[in-house]
């Protein structure tokens, strides 16, 4: 049987190891629908409701895992859809891989439906953006591109005519002008070089044992280093602060951890950066300057693995280019350890007064419903290995303060893009990449409301995703009696919706109703007494699961240096 162009494509993502590709491919791509089909005992082919919610899947996938993400969505308006979820990962530092299919060659200037420039489109989003004209390209495109994703962080972009999949891989339209042939490549990626030179190692020990009141600033970068970073933090006596990205490196509920520092962080974290002399950044840029020392005031080490992000948060005295991991183990023993442990245990004494104000804030008895409660409960209920995925909008507030990161867990969440309407894509991702953890999706009800969609690719797949809908129930009225501009302008509002955008003529809208109607368990929460017993049943039925919550829509987010939590 001969090989067709299809085969060469879906043999080559399955010779770097992807195992899901998630898309939304037409009938014009039935060849390489059948080519996943001819592989499915390697790789699969996840067909999702919308091609924005299959590139936000791709970049999930990718951070859940760490290896490249894929998807795959047709020509035209299909294409187009990705653009969102790709920047979604070129914005979080993802590797995604996004496959395209262009106009057909002959028609190409014509002006005829759906005829695209898609690497124009596309330009901006991927790092590397080729067009394949010749089956004999696909090998050596695929390569340089997946090569491109992991080594950058970023997103590659391949697009290719239709018709070409089912064309044989020997054929080519033209002939060679040349003899050189097809580039060799091969699909191979190595990690560069993990630890800075020694000489760089010493001068930052050097800092770190001057300072005496350090303070260490994580993010992503940190996250498979969790065991380094709190040696180093015990060594210098120093509270950790995190990013949101980076929740998931260090336990939430670990001495030496303040919790996250920003619009949605703690005011332990804001008091500890504060009073830093001292402080160690590690794999992050975090990027809101008013969050962090002044660096007129601080001496401060970088640890990255971008040279491109070295500085972004500020002049460094010294920059260590390696592996968080790996750096911070190479660090660990030129350090002294500090006997004055009165930095770090202020900054403990006032995470003790934060978790009780939190308690004071997660009132079960209040109806309507506290979403500060909701979010307790389904952090008391997750497994100790759960994946929570969480929206953007006001929801995020919740879950970064009242989901607490311990044992396994993992969390992930757009951290750069914001993009509202990532959680229950991620949820999906996560539960593919890991079919035996809980994978959970907490959303506002607008985020719900854009993605109801992929619920019925969860349903129709038999993924045990599990979906809390923090719904808010007096958005209308909030209309009615007028609008000041602020609901509008924080995209996500109270619970993540904008005014009135998820509501009915009746109230709020009933997505319990609907997944049970699908097929879902769904069930629907009024009053704070049945919130827990709901969310207990979601979670250990077999099965997709959605939990629908009216909450308290007067009830909005603060600041942590203004005094709210």
């Amino acid at each position: 049987m001969r090989e067709l162009t299809a085969d060469l494509l879906v043999g080559r993502l399955v010779d770097w190891g992807v195992d899901t590709v998630f898309g939304l491919p037409a009938d014009s791509a039935d060849g390489v629908v059948e080519a996943f089909a001819r592989r499915g005992d390697r790789i699969r082919l996840v067909l999702v409701h919308h091609e924005e919610a299959a590139a936000l899947m791709a970049a999930g996938y990718a951070k859940a895992t760490g290896r490249v993400g894929v998807c795959l969505a047709t020509s035209g308006p299909g294409a187009l859809r990705l653009l969102g979820g790709l920047y979604d990962a070129k914005l979080d530092h993802q590797p995604v891989l996004a496959v395209t299919e262009s106009q057909e060659i002959r028609l190409l200037g014509t002006s005829f439906r759906e005829e695209l420039a898609l690497e124009a489109a596309f330009d901006d989003v991927a790092d590397y953006n080729v067009r394949v004209n010749v089956p004999v390209q696909i090998p050596a495109v695929v390569d340089i591109g997946i090569g491109h994703a992991l080594a950058r962080g970023t997103v590659s972009h391949i697009t290719f005519p239709p018709g070409l999949e089912e064309t044989a891989v020997e054929t080519s339209p033209w002939m060679l002008t040349t003899p050189t042939g097809t580039p060799p490549t091969a699909p191979l990626f190595t990690a560069g070089p993990g630890v800075p030179p020694s000489a760089d190692l010493r001068r930052a020990a050097v800092v770190l044992n001057e300072g005496t009141r350090v303070a260490l600033l994580v993010g992503a970068g940190g996250l498979e280093a969790r065991e380094e970073l709190l040696a180093v933090a015990d060594m210098v006596a120093g509270p950790v602060v995190k990013s949101l990205p980076g929740k998931a490196a260090v336990p939430d509920d670990h001495p030496f951890t303040t919790g996250c520092i920003g619009v949605l962080g703690t005011r332990p974290s804001e008091e500890a950066l504060e009073g830093a002399d001292t402080l160690l950044l590690v794999g992050t840029s975090f990027p809101w300057a008013a969050n962090v020392p002044d660096p007129a005031r601080v001496r401060a080490i970088q640890i990255e693995t971008d040279p491109a992000r070295l500085g972004a948060s500020g002049a460094t005295e010294v920059t260590l280019l390696g592996d968080a991991a790996e750096t911070l183990g190479a660090l660990l023993p030129l350090l002294s350890r500090k006997t004055d442990r009165e930095f770090l245990e202020q900054a403990q004494a006032g995470m003790a007064a934060w978790r009780r104000r939190l308690d004071e804030l997660e009132d079960q008895t209040r109806d309507p419903i506290q979403p500060q409660y909701l979010m307790r409960v389904v952090d008391r209920c997750a497994d100790p290995d759960a994946i929570l995925a969480s929206d953007s909008g006001t929801v995020a507030t919740w879950s970064a303060r009242h989901f607490d990161v311990r044992g396994n867990r993992h969390y992930l969440l757009s951290a750069n893009l914001a993009t509202i309407a990532a959680g229950v894509p991620y949820a999906i991702a996560a539960q593919w990449a890991h079919p035996g953890r809980c994978c959970i999706a907490v959303t506002g009800s607008d985020g719900f409301a854009k993605v109801m969609g992929e619920l019925l690719t969860a349903i129709q797949y038999r993924l045990p995703v599990k979906v809390v809908v923090s719904n808010v129930s007096s958005l209308g009225h909030r209309l009615r009696t007028g609008i000041d501009g602020t609901a509008g302008r924080s995209e996500g509002g109270a619970g993540g919706d904008p005014a009135g955008a998820a509501g009915t003529a009746g109230g709020p809208a009933d997505f319990a109703s609907w997944a049970t109607a699908n097929g879902a368990l769904g069930l629907r929460v009024e009053h704070a007494a049945d919130v827990e017993p709901a969310v207990r049943r979601a979670f250990t039925t077999p099965g997709p699961a959605l939990v629908d919550v009216l909450v308290n829509p007067e009830e909005h987010p603060r600041p942590a240096m203004a005094g709210g939590a």
